[in-house]
């Protein structure tokens, strides 16, 4: 994969289990092996169901779908290093999460994610996770996960 690459919504579906409207990476950006990195994008929309209850006069979008959100970015980012395990299509757990949100996310933003792979092994993970809007740092986080690869049946 070149650095130039991006991914449209065919091929986001090919690597994450996520579905609508769990599903929270609108494209991939961009795709760098040697940086170990990748970036997408997740348009925040007022369609989006959380703005329904969170909150309805100030729309804010939740830390935890923040956090999501750089989660299916680091699925992305290790099916870059690792594609040779993402192809079977292994079941992702969340490990350890250390976050800090600096600023709210709002109806109308897009959402760029930013993943560094530190450590990919075939089993396990750990990334450097940024959140921006229009360039600014809205969160960050250390992602910690594990990677079970499923049985075929006989």
């Amino acid at each position: 994969m070149n650095m130039s690459e991006s991914w449209d919504i065919k091929k986001i579906q090919e690597i994450l289990p996520q579905r609508y409207p769990f599903l929270f990476i609108d494209k991939v950006l961009e795709v760098n092996e040697i940086q170990r990195k990748v970036i997408c994008l997740k348009n925040v929309t007022a369609n989006d169901y959380f703005f329904e209850g969170h909150f309805p006069k100030n729309p804010v979008m939740p830390g935890a779908i923040i956090i999501e959100a750089l989660a299916q970015a680091s699925i992305v980012v290790f099916a870059v290093l690792k594609p040779e395990v993402a192809d079977t299509h292994p079941d992702y757990y969340l490990g350890k999460v250390e976050a800090k949100f600096k600023k709210p996310v709002k109806v109308g933003d897009q959402l760029i994610l930013e993943v560094y792979g530190e450590k990919i092994l075939d089993r396990a993970g750990s990334v450097k996770a940024l959140a921006k809007v229009s360039g600014e740092v809205v969160a960050e986080a250390r992602i910690s996960f594990g990677v079970k690869i499923k049985k075929k049946n006989n």
